[in-house]
């Protein structure tokens, strides 16, 4: 996988079963410079993460994560950087990639439906912690490092 004029390749020596996914880490300033992320809870997977979805047949992995944000979070969001993927093998045994992109949101507001339950606005020191799975800590990890959101933090 690579990146090429801001979107990301992935090799055509892919596997033919591979899910293409794409998310985002939302996020909002608040008055005084602190910045809370969303995080997410779906009961039918007991999980707690980050909105992300499969693309849609021609869409970009940008083009998907923006979709995927709105469609789980209600909020029109605008990419501010590519972050990292995660890959893993889905529930149904099949390999799968997720381009996730740092967000910030325009307007909006969350309703429940039937993909995310609840939205909770977390301060970063509290995001990684409150994340189910290792890979979502871990790209976490990847956020927290990031120019934009060190500057932000300070």
């Amino acid at each position: 996988m690579y990146l090429l004029s801001g979107e990301l390749i992935i090799p055509k020596d892919a596997p033919d079963d591979l899910i293409r996914a794409a998310g985002g880490v939302v996020t909002r300033s608040l008055p005084g410079g602190r910045i809370e992320v969303a995080c997410i809870y779906r009961e039918a997977r007991g999980d707690r993460t980050v909105p992300q979805g499969k693309l849609d047949a021609g869409e970009t992995f940008e083009q998907g994560a923006l979709r995927e944000v709105l469609e789980e979070t209600g909020m029109k969001c605008q990419v501010v950087r590519f972050i990292g993927t995660t890959n893993y093998t889905h529930r149904k045994g099949k390999p799968k990639i997720v381009a996730y992109y740092l967000m910030s949101v325009d307007y909006g507001e969350f309703s429940p439906n039937e993909e995310v339950d609840v939205l909770v606005w977390l301060p970063l020191e509290q995001v990684r912690s409150h994340l189910t799975w290792d890979r979502d800590q871990e790209l976490f990890d990847l956020v927290l490092q990031l120019p934009e959101v060190r500057a932000l933090a300070s």
